[in-house]
């Protein structure tokens, strides 16, 4: 195991470490003592009726989503429902392959082992038996639908923002380009390294290519890295970008890289998309990002379009994908927008 200061309570507080016992894995295998980092907003109210589960993405925390999309007077307002914010498997806080030893090595964990594992949290945890709703963003998106799909009973509204239902060729590809740029480092050493820093220069090229794809043309045509308070480029990638993916474990990006390339809900019906996200019986709020180059809206309405009972609700920005991050308080106002009217429905 390897000690990163980077994951604790300083940083990413208040949450608290649950542990769900044993969690087998749809790749095969299992993680004994699965420990899921929550971090809850709210309180569960009496028929147990106001609890939504917010997912995590790529890279992030609870202590971002927290920050950025909850609050009083907001939609997602703590003194109305019970906000649980889940860290999905493997990303550093909740059960991960730098503070957990696994017999054999850390597993090859799917979208599908996270959302079952948020389900034993919810029902055995908090007695829950309906969300209010389901949201999150890019990865979480995934969550999002795996949930709708797999337990379409359970959840009353979805809200995927800014990502798929079912991964795609394009998505997966540069996805590998992410795992490369880590893994081609020397100093990862097949996994074996010490701390992060010792990955620094596979880190400083993962976060050169989340610039290039995450942001958009247009993000840096407008200027809106030096709106943001850098001179110059160099200024916003060594000091923006690789100081926020820097102090990451190396390993826990690989893991979540890994299960975001295979997301998929048609895993449930033999690969056919739309007899799958015809399950979803939940009111559906599909949110891509208008410049994100990940999951461009065209893939997002594609999916739209096969699920029952959903509203398109694309966001505009010039931000990209990342808009996720919130520094266009624009495109966070419009989540909160459309949020907020899903809820009312």
């Amino acid at each position: 195991m390897i000690n990163n200061p980077y994951y604790g309570q300083e940083g990413h507080g208040p949450y608290e470490m649950i542990d769900i016992g044993t969690l087998d894995l749809e790749e095969g295998g299992k993680i004994p003592n699965c420990k899921l980092g929550v971090a809850t907003h709210g309180k569960l109210n009496a028929d147990k009726s106001n609890a939504i589960l917010f997912t995590t993405w790529y890279s992030g925390t609870n202590k971002l989503l927290e920050q950025v999309y909850t609050g009083k007077g907001r939609a997602l307002d703590p003194d109305k429902y019970f906000i649980i914010i889940c860290n999905q498997i493997g990303n550093g806080l909740s059960t991960s392959a730098h503070n957990t030893d696994v017999p054999g090595g850390f597993p090859k964990v799917r979208i599908g082992d996270d959302v079952r594992a948020q389900h034993k949290l919810v029902t055995e945890k908090y007695g829950i038996k309906e969300l209010a709703l389901v949201v999150g963003g890019s990865m979480g998106a995934q969550q999002t639908y795996e949930w709708a799909v797999r337990y379409p009973d359970m959840v009353k509204r979805a809200a995927p923002i800014a990502g798929t239902a079912k991964n795609t060729e394009h998505d997966f590809l540069f996805t590998d380009t992410l795992v490369e740029a880590i893994t081609t480092d020397p100093g990862f050493n097949g996994g074996n390294y010490k701390s992060s820093e010792e990955v620094k220069a596979g880190l400083l090229r993962h976060a050169k290519m989340w610039a290039v794809m995450g942001w958009s043309t247009e993000f840096f045509q407008q200027g809106r890295h030096k709106a943001l308070g850098f001179a110059n480029m160099e200024e916003f990638i060594n000091n923006f970008m690789m100081g926020y993916f820097a102090p990451m474990d190396p390993n826990a990006l690989l893991t979540m890289a890994w299960k975001w390339q295979r997301g998929d809900v048609s895993r449930h019906t033999g690969g056919d998309l739309r007899a799958a996200l015809g399950r979803i019986k939940a009111k559906t709020f599909v949110m891509p990002m208008s410049t994100d180059m990940f999951f461009p809206p065209a893939d997002c309405q594609a999916e739209w379009r096969l699920i029952p009972n959903a509203e398109f609700r694309p966001i505009q920005t010039i931000d990209g994908h990342l808009a996720l991050f919130g520094a266009d308080p624009n495109a966070i106002a419009q989540v909160d927008k459309h949020l907020s009217d899903l809820l009312a429905t």
